[in-house]
């Protein structure tokens, strides 16, 4: 168990609202040079085609796609903790091709882990017509998310989540961001009483993502500090499962813990928001950042309806989900 953070270890690059930062905050753009590049890497693809698991980035020539994404590295671990890179065309490409492009981009960053006890390493972000609940996981349905962290409730969570826009709802699915670090120093301001709770245990839901006989709920803080910096696991979703699958009863200051927080987080200003387009990627710093998005109405056509691929990555551990 670890306290607070002091003021003195909370770094600047994250110290960030929404509403002040520039437009231009993270954004990277795809040169033509990086285009040409991967139009003829999905073109060799497509002519002889390699298994998604099997590709890895030194067996092509991908000299300015590691230059773009060594850009991407430094927002992620020396900027404000996200990239947005613009963009894949994806109106012309196979999708095959497309996800090999983004496994082996995101490769450059970290190696990609399975998001699924099952090994599931590539994974679809999109809406089953299912309502969010132990062993449905919101990302597949169309409800609005709380802030969070991916796979919170984890023994291992990802480092860095990656997410390439394929094709977007018809309506809502505006995407969120938010800054641990700032809403960590709201909480010392304003609720300087409730902030020690978040450093102490909560349980969360495992999401059914486990071997049958194992336990269904993880125990551990929300925010923590690690060799000196902060790390957050957060979702008030698995935590409110989590205390029903254990049979306990949330502590009165930990809920007041969470709702101030969770206020904090949802303030005017605090999140920077945006409308993700086709052929986008973003990166986050899943330690450091939150992320969300609003409730959307989907088209009715099936090869119309939403669609993210998402990608989970890391470097410590092992490849598989438990790490």
């Amino acid at each position: 168990m670890t306290e607070p953070l002091p003021r003195q270890a909370i770094p600047q690059r994250l110290l960030w609202r929404g509403d002040s930062l520039p437009d231009d905050t993270g954004k990277i753009a795809l040169s033509h040079d990086v285009e040409d590049e991967l139009d003829r890497l999905v073109a060799s693809l497509d002519r002889d085609p390699v298994p998604l698991l099997l590709l890895r980035p030194e067996d092509f020539t991908l000299d300015a796609s590691r230059a773009l994404m060594r850009k991407v590295k430094c927002s992620l671990d020396d900027g404000p903790g996200f990239a947005i890179i613009d963009r894949l065309p994806v109106e012309r490409w196979s999708e095959t091709g497309l996800r090999a492009v983004w496994w082996l981009l995101a490769s450059l960053i970290a190696r990609p882990v399975a998001q699924k006890w099952d090994g599931t390493s590539i994974y679809d972000v999109t809406d089953l017509g299912r309502p969010p609940g132990n062993g449905v996981r919101p990302d597949v349905t169309n409800a609005e998310q709380n802030f969070h962290t991916d796979n919170s409730y984890n023994l291992m969570p990802p480092h860095y989540v990656g997410l390439l826009c394929v094709r977007t709802a018809m309506e809502g699915g505006v995407s969120g961001i938010v800054s641990f670090a700032a809403a960590h120093e709201e909480m010392r301001r304003y609720h300087p009483d409730l902030l020690p709770r978040l450093y102490r245990p909560f349980y969360f839901d495992r999401q059914r993502e486990h071997a049958p006989d194992d336990v269904m709920t993880t125990h551990h803080p929300m925010l923590e500090s690690q060799d000196g910096r902060l790390i957050a696991r957060l979702s008030r979703f698995q935590v409110m499962n989590g205390y029903r699958l254990a049979g306990a009863a949330l502590d009165p200051e930990g809920a007041a813990a969470i709702d101030a927080f969770e206020a904090i987080l949802n303030a005017p200003g605090v999140a920077a928001r945006f409308q993700f387009e086709p052929g986008q990627m973003q990166i986050i710093d899943n330690r450091a950042l939150g992320h969300k998005r609003s409730g959307f109405r989907d088209w009715p056509e099936a090869e119309r309806k939403r669609l993210l691929i998402r990608l989970w990555l890391r470097d410590h551990g092992r490849r598989a989900y438990n790490g």
